[in-house]
Order: structure tokens, then C-alpha cells, then sequence
């Protein structure tokens, strides 16, 4: 039996994408000097995401929950968004 044949996983998400998402957006637009080519933001948002504890939801309501997010939770991703930028910019996957 194939699951994704029997049910609709389209509401299966990561919360963490969209606060990461946010995050990095915010950090990105805040210096000039990093690099903002598709290759780099995907690797900064990949590392991020990497280093960040999973926030799954499968409903409206786990959305809601998820949204309140806490402080320790959103230090979090801003910590690993910040790694982020920091390792691909001393070593972007381009010359």
C-alpha cells in the first residue's frame, strides 16, 4: 500500500520552513555584502533548516500552535539562520 495514494499529505508541514523562510529574509535584507544568488540562499535555508529542531503540523489547529511559537524556539532558528549565513559566505558553492 502506497500512503501517499491513501492519504492527502499536502497538510503534513514543517513550520520551521516558513519561520526560517522569515528569518532569513529578515537577516538577508539587513547586509549588503552576502551574496543573494539562488545557490547561496538555498544552502543558507538547507543549513538552517538542518540545524533547527523540526516543527511539524498536520491541521489548522497544530498551525496555530506552531505560529505562537516560543522564544527559546525562535532563538533557535534565529541562531541557525545566522550560522547560515556565516558559513556560506565564507564558502559559497560559486566563485
Amino acid at each position: 500500500m502506497a500512503l501517499k495514494n491513501s492519504y492527502d499529505f499536502e497538510y503534513l508541514v514543517n513550520e520551521a520552513e516558513r519561520l526560517v523562510f522569515e528569518e532569513l529574509e529578515k537577516q538577508l535584507n539587513e547586509d549588503s555584502e552576502i551574496c543573494k544568488c539562488q545557490e547561496c540562499v538555498l544552502d543558507m535555508a538547507a543549513f538552517a533548516l538542518n540545524h533547527t529542531t523540526p516543527n511539524y503540523r498536520a491541521s489548522l489547529l497544530g498551525k496555530l500552535y506552531a505560529n505562537t511559537g516560543s522564544p527559546k524556539y525562535n532563538n533557535e532558528i534565529k541562531k541557525a539562520v545566522k550560522e547560515a549565513i556565516t558559513k556560506i559566505k565564507k564558502n559559497p558553492s560559486h566563485d
